[in-house]
């Protein structure tokens, strides 16, 4: 898909036949393919990964974008067709290498009706392959200054360039598809200037890469407002292990997730610029190893300017992820979800692991004590007061028994008042949610949050000054219906909807 971009959208304009370089990946001579535009050159065996998603947009029969072009008519431009192939509305057939090749007049879209051939499908193209590039393209640039919010429905078949009633190589600017600049970064969806999770409508869900809500995949977090980041690492856990499968699992279910939050109106892919930057390569033979990676890779991702939105992973991974946060905010708030407090001191012999997260970020002075509250508190102990170390530190404890059968809401409008506008992060165990609603996690306890008072909760964040999250203990090997893997991608997205700057449509 590399090498069809560079040689069917990067061609010269004005490239005749004969005097046509070479495909980059291909040794055979480039045929100018007038189905996409008249100085458009696509290899013969490139073409062919052109037309398979891309193609229900570009064809015309079944409702597909190109078809809406006009057609005027016969012109008298002599152009090479793909050989069993034909112009204007119908299907494209994969070119062949070797195959013998025709010259007929080709049916273009009139420079009167709507501007240069060139200037209109030109932008389709890379809008349609763009989503299905590597990095290494040069589909990734710095965040746009200005954003612009277009209120076309994205389930629509055609793009809002096409629908906007202007005839001049203007409208085409008005809208969100640009021509090709070299090296720039264009749309990935016909109305959002931002990254924007396909529909299901147009991209069969089982297709593409396995990224976070299918968004693009970049190797870092330049150029983003908010980054998803996967750390697989389970060995600090104390029963059963598999978090470490977590983030994977995560990305595979997020693939039912939507672009708009219908519930409360979020928009963040119209707001914010979002994308999956991968795992932490993590050291699985060595857990302060481990917690040294993080941090250090935390301390670039904040350093860009990114909101860092974390798939876990064993809950040892937000201490790591808070000593990167605290180097530039300082000591954050924190709005803990769990069915423990983790802030035990040693477990066998060992002061790192998943119960003593949050008793070592507050011996490091990581967290602003006074702003800590910690939902769905319950289960058996080793000791008979087990929240004592909370209440010393002025950790405010909201045990599960005081959250059934209720809403959260008084909760949280408590909490918001609490944190203030400072930093905070919300860091959300799976097994804060009863068994029935997350069994697929290392530690469960019984008599735990509903899925609607989870929603409460990360609702009730809205307007708070979120600098990171994460979503931790997600085992997906004791759940076989991939449930609670689900659960926890709904959660992040519900995260992202409540970060500064997502706007309500």
């Amino acid at each position: 898909m590399q090498q069809m971009l560079l040689c069917c959208l990067q061609m010269p304009k004005g490239s005749k036949l004969g005097h046509l370089p070479a495909c980059p990946s291909h040794p055979v001579p480039l045929i100018p393919a007038q189905v996409l535009a008249p100085h458009c050159c696509v290899c013969s065996q490139c073409l062919p990964g052109l037309c398979h998603w891309e193609r229900g947009w570009l064809e015309g029969d079944c409702g597909g974008w190109a078809g809406f072009l006009p057609f005027p008519g016969q012109c008298s431009v002599q152009c090479t067709l793909i050989p069993g192939g034909r112009l204007g509305r119908g299907s494209w057939h994969s070119a062949q290498a070797g195959n013998g090749l025709h010259s007929t007049p080709c049916c273009v879209p009139s420079e009167r009706e709507g501007g240069s051939v060139w200037v209109r499908m030109r932008p389709l193209l890379w809008a349609a392959c763009s989503q299905l590039l590597p990095r290494a393209a040069g589909l990734c640039a710095p965040k746009p200054a200005v954003t612009t919010m277009v209120t076309a429905s994205h389930h629509s078949l055609r793009p809002p360039a096409l629908l906007a009633a202007s005839s001049s190589p203007a409208s085409v600017s008005a809208g969100l598809l640009q021509p090709l600049v070299p090296g720039s970064r264009a749309p990935s969806c016909w109305s959002s200037q931002f990254n924007v999770p396909p529909s299901a409508l147009l991209v069969a869900r089982p297709v593409g890469v396995c990224s976070m809500m299918k968004l693009p995949v970049q190797a870092s977090a330049e150029g983003l407002d908010v980054a998803f980041v996967g750390v697989p690492l389970d060995t600090g856990t104390s029963n059963r292990p598999g978090a470490r499968f977590g983030p994977r699992q995560i990305r595979a279910e997020s693939a039912m997730l939507r672009r708009f939050n219908g519930s409360t109106g979020a928009a963040p892919f119209d707001s914010l610029r979002v994308a999956d930057i991968g795992d932490v390569n993590v050291n699985l033979y060595n857990l302060p190893d481990s917690c040294r990676l993080i941090r250090d890779s935390y301390q670039e991702i904040v350093a860009s300017g990114c909101v860092p939105l974390t798939l876990g992973g064993d809950h040892t991974i937000t201490y790591p992820i808070l000593q990167a946060l605290a180097a530039k905010h300082g000591p954050v708030g924190l709005v803990h979800v769990d069915a423990h407090t983790d802030t035990g001191d040693t477990a066998l012999g060992q002061r790192i692991y998943h119960g003593s997260s949050f008793r070592r970020c507050a011996e490091e002075g990581l967290l602003d004590c006074g702003r800590v509250v910690q939902i769905g508190i319950r289960g058996s102990s080793y000791d008979p007061d087990p929240q004592k170390y909370c209440r010393e530190q002025g950790f405010r404890v909201v045990p599960a028994e005081e959250c059934w059968m209720k809403s959260l809401e008084p909760l949280m409008r408590e909490v918001r008042a609490q944190m203030g506008e400072r930093p905070m992060y919300i860091s959300f165990d799976i097994d804060g949610l009863d068994p029935a609603y997350a069994p697929g996690t290392g530690t469960p306890e019984i008599a735990g949050l509903t899925p609607a008072q989870a929603l409460e909760i990360i609702r009730g964040c809205k307007g708070l000054n979120i600098v990171g999250c994460d979503l931790v203990e997600v085992a997906p090997m004791y759940d076989a219906s991939g449930n609670t893997a689900l659960l926890g991608a709904n959660l992040l997205f519900e995260m992202l909807c409540v970060l500064p700057g997502v706007k309500t449509l």
